[in-house]
């Protein structure tokens, strides 16, 4: 995968930045073009999913009003996932990168896309150490990191094993994990309802184990825990949609 030759430092505006530019600079430094750019497909898609599935996010204040570099873990239905939380933030000027599966990267338009919007790759089934240096990087310098742990949307109500490299990265930056739920977006039908909640973050220092590999355990444990709490709470609150 390249674009460019990436020689680090300050990005170019229009040519020579490699896409380990893109994942590797703040997205603050991100050039202007770009940004531009992505804000233009912020805007049109905030107003075409609303119309088209109108949404919703409950406690959106503790998304958008918390300054930190926080990893975001939410249930995965479909592409609409991704696309409101980032709409989200980004119109409140919040910075955050989504973790997608390096599969896409077989696309290059996709790669193209996703690398200027924030995202960046994981090799799902590997201990890709690469990614969770990169995250711990992002996290640090303030940025949201959106993660999905199921792996995949999950078309059904069992919920699936978790991936627990979110946790590792969250550690690793010292960075809260923030539990976000939604429903409604499963079977996307036009002008169907979707609702979000988003949880408080859960700190380190509320976990009650000490130990290192004990404390990626329960965090692991409890970050999903939270999200199918909120997921539950938000099917019980809105009879019928699932």
């Amino acid at each position: 995968m390249s674009e460019g030759n990436g020689t680090g430092g300050r990005m170019r505006a229009f040519a020579g930045n490699s896409y380990d530019d893109y994942y590797d600079h703040d997205l603050r430094e991100h050039p202007l073009p770009g940004r531009l750019f992505i804000g233009a497909v912020v805007a049109i898609l905030n107003v075409l999913t609303r119309l088209l599935w109108p949404w919703r996010i409950e406690h959106v204040e503790r998304l958008t009003g918390d300054p930190r570099g926080r990893v975001l873990i939410m249930n995965h239905e479909s592409m609409l996932d991704p696309v409101a939380v980032v709409v989200t933030l980004w119109r409140a000027h919040v910075p955050v990168r989504i973790v997608y599966k390096s599969e896409f990267d077989k696309i290059g338009p996709a790669t193209w896309l996703f690398s200027r919007a924030g995202g960046f790759p994981v090799e799902r089934g590997t201990a890709d150490m690469k990614t969770v240096r990169r995250a711990r990087a992002m996290l640090m310098r303030g940025e949201c990191v959106l993660i999905y742990p199921e792996g995949t949307r999950v078309r059904d109500d069992a919920d699936q094993r978790s991936h627990g490299g979110y946790a590792i990265m969250a550690q690793l930056a010292k960075a809260p994990v923030q539990p976000i739920a939604i429903i409604g977006a499963r079977d996307l039908r036009l002008r169907g309802r979707v609702y979000m909640d988003v949880g408080e973050p859960i700190e380190w220092g509320e976990l009650t184990a000490t130990k290192r590999k004990e404390q990626l355990a329960e965090m692991e444990r409890t970050g999903m825990e939270r999200v199918y709490e909120l997921r539950d709470r938000l099917r019980r609150e809105h009879p019928g949609v699932e």
